[in-house]
């Protein structure tokens, strides 16, 4: 089994800013899933499309629409990746708690996620076959009760 590489430490200024960071970022997620988001930003398009007529579809007026989205893009890529990080992290804590409360597991599946790809490949294809078995072990039990 391999072990979790030992990184490097933060520095004191990135251990400050991580809070600040999460709930900014926790925030952000919450407010621009909303539908109020949403209708917002649709309502910011319907404008810059109706300014097309009023600054006559110039290079300025499409200027503006392409760095607004690119910033945009930019940031919440950002977001994004930084609440499915959390979401993983998270449910690999639940997992890992589920498998160490579990009698018959094997060791290694508590730091699975630093397995190669091979490795990944190779336990999917045994959890298929023993899958497999099961779905007709199930269906032989139900024919038998029939």
């Amino acid at each position: 089994m391999k072990k979790n590489p030992v990184r490097g430490k933060s520095s004191p200024s990135q251990n400050r800013l991580r809070p600040v960071f999460r709930y900014i970022a926790e925030t952000t997620s919450r407010q621009l899933g909303s539908p109020l988001a949403f209708f917002s930003a649709l309502f910011l398009i319907i404008l810059w499309a109706a300014s097309g007529f009023y600054l006559g579809f110039d290079n300025r007026w499409q200027l503006i629409i392409n760095t607004g989205t690119t910033i945009a893009t930019f940031l919440m890529v950002i977001l994004i990746q930084n609440t499915q990080y959390r979401e993983a992290r998270s449910t690999q804590l639940k997992l890992d708690e589920i498998l160490y409360g579990t009698k018959n597991t094997r060791d290694f599946f508590l730091e699975i996620e630093e397995e190669s790809d091979e490795e990944l490949d190779r336990l999917k294809n045994e959890f298929k076959e023993i899958r497999k078995k099961y779905i007709e072990r199930l269906k032989n039990n139900k024919e038998k009760e029939l």
